[in-house]
């Protein structure tokens, strides 16, 4: 198969620390690899094949560049922002892919809820407000129960994410979530009390196998930025199948044909599931790209170039007795009692503590453990 993939080109949006993973993998399967992004941040510049300085958002000129050199497939990881260009490129191009309406609605959340809602998807109630709106806010918020939690319509990593106890505070946190988003539009949610789990899967011909469950841990309110994750979820082999039963059919309810999926989970004490989200792309946090194949062994990363580049792939999905995890660095982790765990074993670790009660979304995040063990 490496010879084969040796003619292949492949474009990728970004070039970040969080695609890394997935340019590594590329060039490591012998595949000719375009790269497209600023050149502030981007740490991959320097060993792909060919860097474009263009942003990730201007889809005429990366499908300009991308029709010229003839790429066999397009593909990002952990960033939602994206999906749709990359859908973009490549339905223009006749390249495997969501459809342009499938990554529009994964990328929107209130697109998304209301998608879910119509396929009698378990969702929170909710509303969205906007600039044309926001004066009709309290009537918009009459039906809703508190608290509730205010969010960006189309970001990730908890930017603009806040929980509301009270109507005194929604203004303040609608403004602060339209803010950050890209097209000034936030959605609210009745906060739902419960567990989070998230869920990785690979979609091929509308075919969807679930590779793992990870339980996630956050700050909590106001902000829930993510702290640790921790793969595969102690639960129940019934909870197992009743999560993999539920991911699916979202997924098929929302129209997901192809390529890694990102399913974020709240599951209640009476064991109600509630979608938190869905992206059509692999979970950040070294989840996609790290702890999946270090608890199951699938080559996660591999399965998503497959995928992008049209070539059947099987998985063996018979998990063994591991598993794997990551601690992103706080003032409060014993870093030392981790390291010093004789049934945990460090496969990277980059130094750095923030203090949890000041940070408000993932990228204020300095440093961070990856663990495997048994």
């Amino acid at each position: 198969m490496i010879q084969k993939l040796k003619n292949k080109k492949i474009a990728i949006l970004g070039a970040s620390y969080l695609q890394k993973p997935i340019i590594e993998k590329a060039i490591a399967l012998n595949i000719e690899v375009h790269c497209f992004a600023w050149e502030e941040g981007a740490v991959c510049k320097d060993f792909v094949d060919y860097f474009y300085p263009i942003s990730v958002l201007d889809k005429e000129a990366i499908l300009q560049v991308c029709k010229k050199v003839k790429i066999d497939g397009i593909v990002s990881i952990a960033s939602d922002i994206v999906v749709p260009v990359w859908a973009y490129v490549a339905s223009e191009m006749n390249l495997v892919s969501n459809s342009l309406d499938v990554a529009t609605v994964c990328s929107n959340k209130f697109l998304m809820r209301n998608k879910l809602l119509s396929n009698a998807i378990n969702s929170p109630r909710f509303v969205s407000i906007n600039k044309e709106n926001i004066g009709f806010l309290s009537e918009k918020i009459a039906e809703l129960s508190f608290p509730v939690i205010v969010k960006p319509v189309d970001r990730s990593g908890s930017r603009g994410v806040t929980k509301i106890m009270n109507e005194s505070d929604v203004l303040e946190a609608v403004e602060s979530a339209m803010s950050v988003s890209l097209i000034g539009e936030s959605i609210i949610e009745e906060f739902v009390i419960g567990k989070e789990y998230s869920v990785e899967s690979i979609s091929f011909n509308e075919c969807h196998s679930v590779l793992a469950i990870t339980k996630k841990v956050t700050t909590g309110a106001p902000y829930f930025v993510e702290t640790e994750h921790h793969q595969p979820a102690n639960i129940s082999e019934n909870l197992k199948s009743e999560i993999t039963y539920f991911t699916q059919e979202a997924l098929k309810a929302l129209g997901v044909k192809y390529g890694a999926s990102h399913t974020e989970l709240i599951i209640t004490e009476d064991n109600q599931i509630y979608i938190v989200e869905i992206g059509a792309r692999m979970g950040g946090d070294f989840i996609g790209s790290h702890l999946v194949e270090l608890s199951t062994g699938v080559d996660y990363l591999k399965q998503v170039i497959y995928c992008a580049l049209d070539i059947p792939f099987e998985l063996n999905l018979e998990f063994n007795n591991t598993k794997s995890g990551v601690y992103f660095l706080t003032k409060d982790n014993n870093i030392e009692e981790i390291l010093n765990n004789k049934d945990l074993s460090c496969v990277e670790i980059k130094e750095g503590t923030v203090d949890l009660k000041k940070i408000k979304n993932s990228s204020e995040r300095v440093g961070y453990l990856i663990y495997q063990g048994k």
